[in-house]
Parts: C-alpha cells; structure tokens; sequence
C-alpha cells in the first residue's frame, strides 16, 4: 500500500488563552488603572498589562483603550468583560465547593483586623495547636473586609455585623473599651488631658464617638487609622486613646483611667461564606476560634 504524504500546510496555533490572564483582565475592567489592579492582585502593575496584552494577542481583539487618565474598555472589552465576570463567578463557585468537600487537612485562610489578629488570635490560636495540629493556618491582618465570596478568605472575624448578602455570621462575643493613659498620668487635671483618636476615615466607630464625647472641647493631639499606633502613642505619654480591655488592661505601661458612662463594647462576628462552612477544617478552626474568644476574659475589661 502507498502512503503519500500530506504537503498541505497546517494553519499555525495562534497563543492559548490562558484563565490567569482573563483575571488580569478582569480586575482592571473592574478597577480602570493598572495601578489599582495591581494593588488589588498584589503584582507590579507591569505584570498587569503584559497579561492583558497577552490576552489581546491571544484573541486578536483590543480590550482596552490606553488613556492618559486610565484603560477604558472598548465595546468589545465590555461586551467580553461580562461573559469574564460570569466565568470568574463560576470558578469561584468551583473553589468554594472544593473547599466544602475536602478533609481536616489543609490550609484555612482567616482574615481579621490586625491589631486583634497579632495581639489576641495568634497567641490563643497557638495555645490551642493541638486541637488543629493536622490545618494549616494562614492568618491575614487587615483593615478592609475580605471578600469571602470570591475567596480571599475562608473564616473572617469582624467588628460589625456584615452587610454583604448571601454570608452566614455569627456573634461570637464582645470586646469592650476603655479609657487608657501612660502610668502617672491621671495626676494631671482633667482639664489638662490630651486625646488620642482614630482619622476621619474610622470617625463614625463606636469607641471613637464615645471618646468624643469625653474630650468634648479638649485637643485631640495625634490621630491614626491604626489601633497599635494609638497604643503606643498612649503608652509614650502623649494623652489618653479608648483602647480595647485585651490589649491594655495587663500592659505594666498603662493605666486605666476613671470610670465614664457608656463605654464602647464592639460585637465580634465570625463570618464565613455558607459554601465552605461545610469543610471539616474550616468548622473545626471556627470551633477553635470560639472557644478562644469565649474564654478570653480580657474581651469584657474596659
């Protein structure tokens, strides 16, 4: 029998799409500047546009159009943007599920405010290792709420009640605040007291409202959108800061000052995303996590 051989030329494989490169592109359609994006993925934001031009190449359609001010989609790159968001939903729902099915080892992501993640939960988490000898914990102190629902966390402990829908939250305990000063300086006339207190961006949280209203016309001499600032700002001698029972009532430095009315109390939440809750590792950190707020006296102290 005889072979011949095809001579015919085969069309050459243009570049593969490849997924990483469509959440580069859509985290930039969501923000509109490659510095945001980058922020937000944790990347140079070279790397930002080197996948979306790569994702450009790869479909043979321009995304974007690059303005002085930022990336504007284009008709096409908007039109691709909502078919992107729909998939990334889907993939997120897969890691989800994943998470949901898997065993008692493995890796569980908590995101909590920092202050209280360095000062309270890594130390009781510790503590208590052998109850979740076989997890891996990873521990990320952050201001912002992470977003449970596209999996950058699988247990969050918050300060209020979250508003996003579709969350399953729990009051675990509370946390009370008091008036603290460096040692000694109660012997001052009140008249005299300096004040310590959070920015305009944390002016509307409890203890700072309540720390307003003790200041009334008094200066507040130095502010901050962070708690271990103001700590150590208090215990340098600069004024008096509301300052949470857990951290300051044991610290040699401090001292806590007259009794005032209305001291603030901060509800703690453990929230998860209802698609994890069914992970043996991530129910069994957030047992952990009970019992160690639970038992936390310090939580109560102003």
């Amino acid at each position: 029998m005889r072979v011949q051989k095809n001579t015919g030329s085969v069309p050459a494989e243009g570049p593969r799409l490849q997924w990483d490169d469509v959440r580069y592109f859509l985290e930039l359609a969501r923000i509109g500047s490659l510095s945001g994006a980058a922020r937000s993925l944790s990347v140079e934001h070279s790397t930002v546009a080197r996948r979306v031009e790569a994702l450009e190449q790869s479909l043979d359609v321009r995304l974007f159009d690059r303005l002085p001010k930022g990336w504007s989609l284009t008709a096409e790159g908007e039109a691709l943007a909502r078919q992107a968001a729909r998939l990334d939903d889907e993939a997120q729902a897969f890691a989800r599920a994943a998470v949901g099915v898997s065993s008692l080892k493995g890796t569980v992501r908590l995101s909590a405010p920092p202050v209280l993640a360095s000062h309270l939960l890594v130390p009781g988490m510790a503590a208590l290792r052998a109850r979740w000898a076989n997890v891996d914990l990873e521990v990320v102190g952050e201001s912002r709420d992470a977003n449970l629902a596209r999996g950058e966390a699988d247990l969050a402990i918050r300060l209020s009640r979250p508003t996003a829908p579709g969350l399953v939250a729990r009051c675990i305990g509370k946390m009370g605040y008091g008036l603290y000063a460096a040692a000694g300086y109660a012997d001052r006339p009140q008249s005299e007291w300096a004040f310590l207190g959070y920015d305009e961006s944390l002016g509307q949280v409890p203890q700072q409202r309540w720390l307003n209203q003790i200041a009334g016309d008094r200066r507040f001499v130095f502010r901050s959108n962070d708690l271990a600032a103001l700590l150590h700002a208090a215990r340098a001698g600069l004024g008096v800061a509301a300052l949470p029972g857990f951290l300051a009532a044991h610290d040699p430095a401090l001292c806590l000052l007259s009794d005032h009315a209305g001291a603030a109390v901060r509800q703690i939440w453990l929230v998860m995303h209802p698609d994890v809750k069914r992970s043996p590792r991530v129910r069994l950190i957030a047992d952990v996590l009970v019992e160690l707020i639970g038992q936390t006296a310090e939580l109560s102290m102003a």
